[in-house]
């Protein structure tokens, strides 16, 4: 196995797991907690917020963000123009659609509520806190599990050989 190969393939894997991560959050977390009051789905939102900041999750998000660039270069630079299209797609969609909205949507949202005290908040400071945080977050979650998810299809197809 060569290098681009190995890199291809974490492109791949990396990839799959952060999309894996963001489609699961999708279709269990946010409507798990969606069902809570708004006391326990802020202090249940500030404790994941919390947790998921640890290296398995940054191995992951990040080493995408690093091994696409990489695989990507080197398609182009071995000749490989199918996998270099479909993996420099793959490569702006995740730079933009995933990290980009994770850092300047999702990241400032977090901090937001990081900084909020619940447990000194009134019953109304806590909706409105849950009303101004929510909605916003779950539409640019959504976005980025899109892209995500383009992004895993998009590494997939980068293996299609075209003559």
């Amino acid at each position: 196995m060569n290098l681009y190969q190995l890199c291809k393939i974490m492109a791949i894997l990396l990839s799959g797991l952060v999309a894996g991560l963001f489609y699961g959050y999708q279709c269990s977390v946010n409507k798990g907690l969606g069902q809570l009051g708004d006391k326990e789905y802020l202090l249940g939102f500030q404790s994941i917020n919390r947790v998921i900041l640890n290296p398995m999750f940054f191995v992951s998000f990040i080493g995408c963000l690093v091994c696409l660039p990489i695989v990507c270069w080197l398609s182009y630079r071995i000749g490989d123009r199918t996998s270099f299209n479909f993996l420099l797609i793959a490569m702006v969609i995740y730079s933009l659609g995933v990290f980009g909205i994770t850092i300047f949507g999702n990241v400032p949202l977090n901090e937001t509520l990081a900084k909020f005290n619940i447990n000194m908040a009134s019953v109304k400071e806590l909706n409105l806190q849950r009303k101004a945080f929510e909605p916003l977050w779950n539409k640019y979650h959504l976005i980025r599990t899109i892209a995500a998810i383009l992004t895993f299809i998009l590494t997939i197809l980068s293996l299609i050989k075209i003559k």
